[in-house]
């Protein structure tokens, strides 16, 4: 086998990874939230990403099985940002034990109804064994199973069946993995303390730290203690085989160990994808993945695991698979006393382990494994070069390690306060990243909003095409592909080359007595010189006949010269063969975004504009006015950012202004004629300031040319004067991210409202 490696480095980084997270919801005080879950969140009975634990209170984030850890870690944090933004006042609690616990008072266990009678027996039978505090500990669960290209290179030439070949191999990884757990608690420990209000039995045993904080003063990891969610006696389950492994399971149900294989609390478990720990399918089926179960949070990462840590894992794993097993006999009971050790006095610089009987310095121990997992990866080439300094600082440096830090922390601002800190910063980062789906941002942001409503549903997503923006969405036995966010299944082909075509779309508008401006169709300079008699004097506007985003159009407000009109001419040809010359409609413009019998939301759009401060030139207010977080390139933010091009320049000529002119404070100047936000103008939300004839017109629109996602471009000269209007243009691929998230007034959930349409619905 050492030869085939030889040859696998490929294979080697090949693999499939998730993530589980478990966290509790707490109130703004930081005591545990009873509430129910939350209703924004779905149905957690059949929510596949977002669902409970033991409790009501503990929320579990489940993330697919991914090809790269970068993925998986990305879809985790998307998760968070989702739930922390759906739970009102109330925080998500960053570190693995409990926060304030009520003495003595009722803490509520998971409610799955009738379909979860089982599973709530089940909860009742740990709670009266273990108690419900310890059953609120919390923590990360990294699954991991080979590709199948490596185990089959693997096998090549092997003497064995397949499935046993399988079977055996992650059987291997798994008592290496036992044997060295310690480790990973060393180096990923975060519950060096705990709330004074936590288990009686363990806080008596130590000293407080602070008013709140409790510890012995070495911990590092107080969750993977005998004070931590372990069985009441060490169980060593055999791993020689599959069989003499669920042979040892059923021997520990039938003497009262434990209730069933998923109270057995081991660092790591056999899974198989068709029946978890089911031991009837894991000997039928065969193990297809592992489950690291001793990581702890990492309260100083949003997502509870930091992605270097989550490399480091990969790597570990690797070696382990490849490494030679010791012939020491009674490896597991010193693998639980090395991790006890490490877990109680891991703190300690003189912490002493055993390695195959005999004693060692932690250090020394942890500095001969990570050797050799780095000669590991530098034999193979596996790339993991950059994830190994931050690990051996921890070794080098105990008070490098998390549960130091944690530690230092939690001593002078408190358990409570520092953990509430914490909650806040990663709530305000989800809140920054609202409006963005992570390990997608280069995808348009409308699309990055429709995926990650859907998510919150629990409807599964795939992208077809990255670079076309084209996804398919699955809830139950029905699927639908979109592309660009609203390109739909609900639109018909001929609506589509009705709307891109605004000569069509006038016309059928105005059969159906809706306003549109007077305009003409020019195809040649002769064209405009027979229709100028007519538009002469006039406010005007030219554009061409089919391009969206605001490019190419010249509007003149105040009317303008033959010259001036076919110098713009010119200019709109080189966008399409036929241009349109119309009057121009007096008024605001503003868009409305239809989506079937309803619109969803109405936006102002303010052409690019910047206030002046008295000192600042034009040129650096647009600089300044682009450093917003909301402000990005390619429609991957909410708005766009102001470019100075040849039109900016221009539009400021007659207004006396260069991009080096100061601006007096306060002094408003307009950059663009056009209000589009994709050419840095600004989105102020009116969606209910608009009165619903108008609306209703907006709607009347998008049936006329049968669309059922449409945005409609309205001009009207007064919101509080008589009623009118003109519609200047309807648009079949409306960006919804511009009123999800407009510059000014409230966000309007249009992922929600397209997945509606899409799904009848059903949330």
């Amino acid at each position: 086998m050492q030869k085939r490696f030889n040859q696998l480095t490929k294979q080697l980084l090949h693999g499939r990874f998730a993530i589980e997270r478990e966290m509790l919801r707490v109130t703004p005080e930081g005591t545990l939230a009873v509430t129910k879950h939350p209703t924004g969140l779905g149905d957690k009975a059949t929510h596949p990403y977002i669902t409970t634990d033991f409790s009501e209170s503990q929320i579990e984030l489940i993330t697919p099985t991914f090809p790269t850890v970068e993925a998986a870690h990305n879809f985790l944090e998307t998760l968070y940002d989702i739930t922390a933004l759906n739970i009102g006042d109330e925080r998500l609690w960053p570190q693995s034990m409990p926060c304030a616990l009520p003495d003595g008072g009722v803490i509520p266990l998971a409610d799955f109804g009738n379909s979860g009678l089982e599973a709530g027996r089940y909860r009742e039978h740990l709670l009266q064994k273990y108690g419900a505090k310890k059953q609120l500990i919390s923590g990360i669960h990294f699954n991991f199973s080979f590709a199948d290209e490596l185990i089959a290179a693997l096998y090549e030439g092997s003497p064995e069946r397949y499935d046993r070949f399988k079977n055996d191999l992650y059987l291997k990884l798994v008592r290496n993995y036992l044997r060295t757990r310690w480790l990973v608690v060393y180096l990923l420990g975060g519950t060096p303390a705990v709330h004074t209000s936590y288990e009686e039995r363990c806080v008596s045993q130590m000293q407080a730290l602070s008013e709140d904080v409790y510890s012995n003063t070495t911990a590092l990891s107080y969750r993977n203690s005998d004070c931590g969610y372990t069985n009441v006696e060490p169980l060593y389950p055999d791993y020689s085989t599959l069989s003499d492994y669920t042979a040892s399971v059923r021997r520990f149900i039938a003497q009262g160990d434990i209730a069933n294989p998923n109270e057995l609390y081991s660092p790591i478990r056999l899974k198989t994808s068709r029946g978890g720990n089911d031991l009837e399918r894991l000997e039928t089926n065969g193990i297809d993945y592992i489950e690291i179960r001793n990581i702890d949070l990492n309260p100083f990462e949003k997502t509870g695991i930091a992605l270097s840590d989550l490399k480091f894992l990969h790597v570990f794993l690797l070696y382990l698979t490849l490494k030679d097993e010791t012939r020491f006999t009674d490896w597991q009971a010193e693998a639980f006393h090395n991790q006890q050790r490490v877990a109680k006095e891991g703190l300690s610089p003189t912490l002493l382990l055993y390695r195959n009987g005999e004693a060692v310095p932690l250090q020394t121990y942890a500095r001969d494994l990570l050797d050799e997992i780095e000669a590991f990866n530098e034999r193979y080439t596996l790339g993991f070069d950059d994830v190994f300094a931050s690990v051996r600082d921890r070794i080098d440096r105990v008070e490098a390690t998390y549960a130091s830090r944690l530690a230092s922390a939690m001593t002078t601002d408190g358990y409570t306060s520092w953990s509430l800190r914490q909650a806040e910063l990663f709530y305000q980062d989800a809140y920054a990243n609202r409006f963005r789906m992570h390990g997608y941002t280069d995808m348009e942001l409308s699309t990055q909003i429709l995926m990650k409503a859907a998510l919150k549903r629990g409807y599964a997503v795939d992208v077809i095409d990255r670079d076309d923006q084209f996804i398919r969405i699955r809830n139950g036995n029905q699927t639908e592909y979109v592309k660009q966010a609203t390109k739909t299944s609900k639109d018909n082909y001929v609506s589509v080359l009705m709307m891109e075509n605004k000569t069509v779309t006038k016309h059928v508008l105005a059969e159906h007595g809706i306003r549109v401006p007077n305009g003409v169709e020019l195809r040649t300079e002769t064209d405009l010189q027979n229709a100028w008699t007519t538009f002469a004097n006039q406010p005007i506007v030219l554009k061409p006949k089919s391009t969206n985003f605001g490019i190419g159009i010249h509007i003149f407000k105040d009317g303008t010269t033959f010259d001036e009109t076919l110098e713009a001419f010119r200019h709109a040809c080189t966008f399409d063969d036929v241009v349109l010359l119309e009057t121009f409609l007096p008024g605001n413009e503003y868009r409305f975004l239809v989506i079937g019998d309803e619109v969803a939301g109405i936006l102002h759009r303010v052409p690019a504009n910047v206030t002046g401060d008295g000192v600042s030139t034009i040129r650096e207010l647009i600089t300044k006015k682009n450093e917003d977080p909301l402000r990005g390139k390619g429609y991957k933010t909410p708005l766009e950012k102001i470019d100075i091009d040849d039109i900016v320049v221009a539009f400021l000529r007659p207004q006396g202004k260069t991009p080096d002119s100061v601006l007096a404070d306060g002094e408003l100047v307009f950059l663009r004629e056009n209000s589009n936000i994709s050419t840095g103008g600004d989105s102020i939300d009116y969606t209910d300031r608009i009165a619903d004839f108008y609306k209703q017109i907006a709607v009347d629109s998008a049936k006329a040319i049968g669309a059922t996602i449409c945005g409609v471009d309205m001009m009207i000269p007064s919101l509080d004067g008589d009623i009118d209007y003109g519609i200047i243009e309807l648009n079949f691929n409306p960006a919804i991210h511009i009123h999800a998230f407009p510059y000014e007034g409230k966000e309007r959930p249009i992922g929600e409202t397209v997945l509606d349409l899409l799904f009848d619905g059903r949330g």
